[in-house]
This record gives C-alpha cells, sequence and structure tokens, in this order.
C-alpha cells in the first residue's frame, strides 16, 4: 500500500470515528434531555405519589371556596330561598329570593359550573386511591376520605339545588366541563327525582366511607385544623340522610356525635364566638367543619370569582360581609333580615330578663340593652342611635344582615367589598347536632324528654329558660317548635333554611306555603317617607302579609323551590334534561309516594 493510499485510510477511519463518537455524544446528549418538565405536568404524569395528591387534595379544599360554591352566590342561593331573609337590593338576588330564576340566567348555573370543577378534582384524586381501603398507608386512607367527603359535599349542594344533575364518579368520565356529556336521566323517567335520589345515594355512601377513613378532630390534631375529620363527615351524612327522611338512621349517627364516638364537640359559651374571625375563634369547640378564608391581614389583593383564576395574589375571602352590608356602609345592600325573624328573637326574654344574645349576631339594629354588651351599639366603628335607623338599602330599607360580617367587631370602619372578608364559615355547628338529634327523636319516637334536654342545650347557652315535655303534647307541636323557633333563632340568615324547607315539604302544603308567605313578608322603608309621615312603621316591626310590600314567596311557582338547569347547558348536552323548574312541574306527589308527611301548622 503507497503512503497515500495509507494516508487516505487514516483520514476516513479518523472522520469514521469522529462520526461516532459524535452520534455517540448526540445520543447520549439526547438520553440527559428526555426528561419531564415539572412545570408542564399532567393528569397522566402527575398524581402517583401521596405528596402529589396532598397537593391535589389542597385544590379540592381551595374549590369549595369560589363563587358558585360558598365564596358568594352559592351560599347566598340557599340564604335567599329562606324564608328568614329577603332580597332588598332589588336586582342580584331578586330571582332567588321570589323562586323563579329563568332558565336563562347564568347566574344561576354559576354553582353547577364550580361544584362540577370541585368534583372534577376530587374524582382525580379518587382515581389514584384505588385497591382496598386497609391496604392503604394512613396517609393515603386520610386523602381518599377528605376526597370523598369534598365530593359528597359537591353532590348534597347540587341534588339539593338542581333536583336532577348528572352524576359522575370516574374522572375518565368527563368530556368538558362546559357540555358535561353525560345523561342525567334514563329512558322512561318522568321527573327529576329517580336522578335525585339516585345522587344522593352516592352522597350518603360518600360521607358513609369518608366516616371510616378520616381521624376525629382529637385524633388530628393540629392536621385536622380547617380540615375535614369523620365528625364532619358523620354529620353530613346524617344531614344527608334526613333530607329523605331517614330518621332513626339519621339519630343513631347524630347520637354517636353527642356521645363523641367521632370526636369531642360542644357549645361555645359564647355564641358570637362562631361568627368571629381569627385563630382565637375559627375552628373551634362547636365547629364540626367550615370553610377557610385567610383573616384580612394576611390576604392578597386580587379577587378570583372563578375556578379558572390562577392569581398568585388571590384575596381567599369572601364576599358574603359585601352582600350582607349596609349601602352606608360600603356594603352591597342585597340581602336582609325579614322582620319575621326579629320579632320571633324579640317575643322570648332570658331567664334574667334579657334579650336573646342571638339577636346581636345575627340582625344589626339598635337596642338599649346591647350597651355595655360584647361591642355595644356600633355598626362597624361608628355609634347607632334609637332613632336613626340603620337599614341595608337605602331605597327599600331592610334590616341588615350582622351574621358573618365585621358589623358587630370593630375590625374596620365600613365593608371591604369584593372577596376580602376573612371569616370561616361554619357550616355545621354542634347546635344542628342537638337540634337534628331532636327532630329525629321527635319523629320516632314523639315528644320525649330526651328531645327537650337536647332542645334545652341550645336555649341555655342563650340564657332562654326550658323547655318542658308536658307544654307538648304531639309531635306536631314539638316540630313546630323545632323548625319555626329554635332552628330560626339559632341558625337565622345562615346558609341551611332552604335545603330543611325542601325535606319538610313546606312548598308543597297550602297552609305552610302560607306560612312561609307571611314569614317572607317585608315592608319598603326610607328614612325620608317615615319623616315625611308618608307612613308610620319602621323597618323593625311585625309585617301583616295582607298588606305588606311583597313577600319573597309571592311569585313562588310550582318546582321553583329547585333551580333550572341553564338552558345553555342543555344545549350544550343533548343528554341531559331540565329539572321540575325548567318545566314548571309539581313536585308534591313525590313526597307523598315516599309516605312523607307535611306537619300541619300548630299554633304555639
Amino acid at each position: 500500500m503507497t503512503n497515500q493510499k495509507k494516508s487516505i485510510n487514516m483520514k476516513l477511519h479518523k472522520i469514521f470515528l469522529a462520526l461516532i463518537l459524535g452520534l455517540g455524544m448526540m445520543t447520549s446528549c439526547e438520553d440527559k434531555l428526555d426528561i419531564t418538565n415539572p412545570n408542564q405536568q399532567t393528569s397522566g404524569t402527575f398524581g402517583y405519589t401521596a405528596n402529589d395528591l396532598e397537593e391535589s387534595v389542597i385544590a379540592c379544599y381551595n374549590h369549595i371556596r369560589m363563587e358558585g360554591t360558598y365564596a358568594r352566590v352559592g351560599y347566598n342561593i340557599d340564604v335567599m330561598r329562606g324564608d328568614e331573609a329577603w332580597n332588598a337590593s332589588q336586582v342580584w338576588y331578586r330571582p332567588f329570593d321570589d323562586l323563579n330564576e329563568p332558565i336563562t340566567d347564568e347566574i344561576g348555573q354559576w354553582s353547577w359550573r364550580d361544584w362540577y370543577y370541585t368534583i372534577n378534582v376530587c374524582n382525580f384524586v379518587l382515581s389514584r386511591c384505588e385497591g382496598d381501603n386497609a391496604s392503604l398507608s394512613q396517609q393515603m386512607q386520610r386523602i381518599k376520605g377528605q376526597a370523598l367527603f369534598i365530593r359528597g359535599l359537591a353532590y348534597y349542594n347540587l341534588s339539593n339545588y338542581y333536583q336532577n344533575p348528572a352524576l359522575i364518579t370516574d374522572y375518565g368520565q368527563y368530556s368538558s366541563l362546559d357540555g358535561l356529556y353525560i345523561s342525567n336521566h334514563e329512558e322512561g323517567e318522568e321527573n327529576g327525582f329517580a336522578q335525585y335520589d339516585r345522587v344522593l345515594d352516592q352522597v350518603e355512601a360518600d360521607f358513609a366511607e369518608a366516616m371510616t377513613l378520616l381521624p376525629s378532630r382529637d385524633e388530628g390534631g393540629q392536621w385536622a385544623k380547617g380540615r375535614a375529620t369523620c365528625g364532619a363527615a358523620a354529620g353530613f351524612y346524617a344531614r344527608a340522610l334526613m333530607q329523605r327522611h331517614k330518621y332513626s338512621e339519621a339519630l343513631t349517627v347524630l347520637k354517636d356525635i353527642i356521645n363523641k364516638r367521632y370526636g369531642s364537640y360542644k357549645l361555645m359559651a359564647n355564641y358570637g364566638d362562631n361568627f368571629r374571625e381569627g385563630p382565637a375563634y375559627e375552628n373551634n369547640d362547636e365547629s364540626l367543619f367550615e370553610v377557610q378564608f385567610l383573616d384580612l391581614a394576611s390576604q392578597g389583593t386580587d379577587d378570583e370569582w372563578t375556578p379558572v383564576n390562577t392569581s398568585a395574589n388571590a384575596t381567599q375571602g369572601h364576599a358574603i360581609e359585601s352582600n350582607f352590608g349596609p349601602g352606608n356602609y360600603g356594603g352591597w345592600a342585597d340581602i336582609s333580615a325579614s322582620p319575621w325573624l326579629y320579632n320571633l328573637f324579640k317575643a322570648e326574654r332570658t331567664t334574667s330578663n334579657g334579650l336573646d344574645p342571638r339577636l346581636y349576631w345575627t340582625i344589626g339594629t339598635y337596642e338599649a340593652e346591647w350597651e355595655g354588651f360584647e361591642y355595644g351599639n356600633k355598626c362597624y366603628t361608628e355609634n347607632m342611635t334609637p332613632t336613626e335607623y340603620v337599614v341595608t338599602n337605602n331605597s327599600y330599607g331592610g334590616l341588615p344582615i350582622a351574621k358573618n360580617t365585621n358589623l358587630r367587631t370593630g375590625m374596620y370602619d365600613k365593608v371591604v367589598t369584593g372577596l376580602h372578608c376573612g371569616i370561616n364559615l361554619r357550616l355545621m355547628r354542634y347546635s344542628d347536632v342537638l337540634l337534628r338529634a331532636a327532630e329525629c327523636e321527635n319523629e320516632v319516637n314523639g315528644p320525649t324528654q330526651q328531645a327537650i334536654d337536647w332542645i334545652n342545650q341550645v336555649r341555655n347557652r342563650a340564657g332562654l329558660a326550658n323547655l318542658k315535655l308536658s307544654d307538648f303534647t304531639s309531635k306536631d307541636k314539638l316540630f313546630e317548635q323545632i323548625a319555626n323557633v329554635e332552628r330560626p333563632k339559632e341558625f337565622g340568615c345562615e346558609y341551611g333554611r332552604g335545603f330543611d324547607l325542601l325535606r319538610w315539604g313546606f312548598f308543597y302544603s297550602a297552609d305552610r306555603l302560607q306560612q312561609l308567605k307571611e314569614h317572607g313578608a317585608f315592608n319598603f322603608w326610607t328614612k325620608a317617607d317615615y319623616e315625611s309621615g308618608v307612613y308610620t312603621y319602621t323597618p323593625k316591626d311585625a309585617v301583616d302579609y295582607a298588606t305588606c310590600s311583597k313577600s319573597s314567596y309571592d311569585s313562588f311557582l310550582p318546582g321553583h323551590e329547585y333551580l333550572p338547569i341553564f338552558q345553555n347547558t342543555l344545549n350544550d348536552n343533548p343528554n341531559l334534561t331540565g329539572n321540575s323548574a325548567n318545566y314548571d312541574t309539581d313536585n308534591s306527589s313525590y313526597f307523598s309516594q315516599k309516605g312523607w308527611t307535611v306537619h300541619p301548622v300548630v299554633n304555639l
């Protein structure tokens, strides 16, 4: 071989080696660069570790404090459906107050939207918690239990707002949050209650399973602060059972809560401690479950009204105070307490001849006896007077709601509007356990001393005299006391009254519907007209339904005890059908076919 050929061969050999080395280096580089970007996680790559799922559980909790869940509209829809509050703005909440929400009003769809966002996250978590519960680690059991509880909470709301929501329990079933391409009925079903029963069956199952997976508040310690526990699951399981008159089963669960099987609960000595902001009051001994909102000083500045907002500087408060707050103090002046509720408080004095302290925390009125009581006769930081009536709305009047606001705390001088109120919303308190236990005991066994004793625990905290069994000679009479005296005074202007009216069937009885109209009656009031003598009544006076300005239930149509399913949602999903509110269908036959009866009105 010549030297020239050798030189060429050597060059080719070197080139070949370089190519091999180069390709090897490229392959090596490609291997090193073929990694998953942690900032671009998907449902296919995320959620396979307990730490991932802990983040998803936090997302579940975050969704229950959205616009349509509990931060504003989702909470206030039920306040409006009750008879102890009315729409003072005559704009924003009028259809919810009048129970005639049109199928074209998108606001009525916000709860549907936000609860399905919540369910989607819960279903994702549950899809990663497969296998027998006993084989799961304690951490995974708690993760699964919380997701089950929040999904149960979501469907509890959806079923009792919309009657026949679509039931989705498999994460893989989702096609679109807008369309939800799944049916909410089976062929041949004549009304939405078959679906209602299916959904509530799932609600009961979710809460019952969560009870077995979650620790009590005592066992959970610091972990349990603000989280769902077995006590929270048990409380809502009893609520779900009562919604379909399963009183005997609910009574067993409620007795177990009272007997501390699911943790230790007790009434706070000061009723007002259930409606204040801050760690000294929130997640207290009376609270079974509450929605967590950041205290004002620790919030961001960006209001996040929908689930798709992702601001890192979110306020993380609620707007209930904005809705309740008087217009003169910066509130939106939307919702007022009914004169019926105010005068119900005034009808019974304490054993020391004082006013029921729950009035102070429920309705923002001046009362001579409030001088020296708690924060005194102040509205925010302004002194109230006997003649300068503070009304919710300057044009329509209305008694301002103090509950879940800072009207009585003196934290600031006016409402900080938007999603800024930091008071946690207590969704279930131990007083509810006691009064529900009394109701179930009465339904199962008639008036008993045990039922009276449970009621008296709640009354004693307010300083009221004990009820006597001898005063209640029938089941109907004790029910009337519970439904229209004890519960309104304990839970007035809180979320939950609308759910009660549904399960009691008050919309399916002429005398009960008339009673609701009387409770929901109000008069418009302005200071100028009062001073000019156009009328002589005040916002506090009892209202005669026959001569009132308006009642919340005047325009009620059968079937509209539920919200209609938004027409655009039905258009998006041809598999969905409307409910009784879409078609103005009378639901009384479902109630009677179940064998349930509406308690007749009884004079106490």
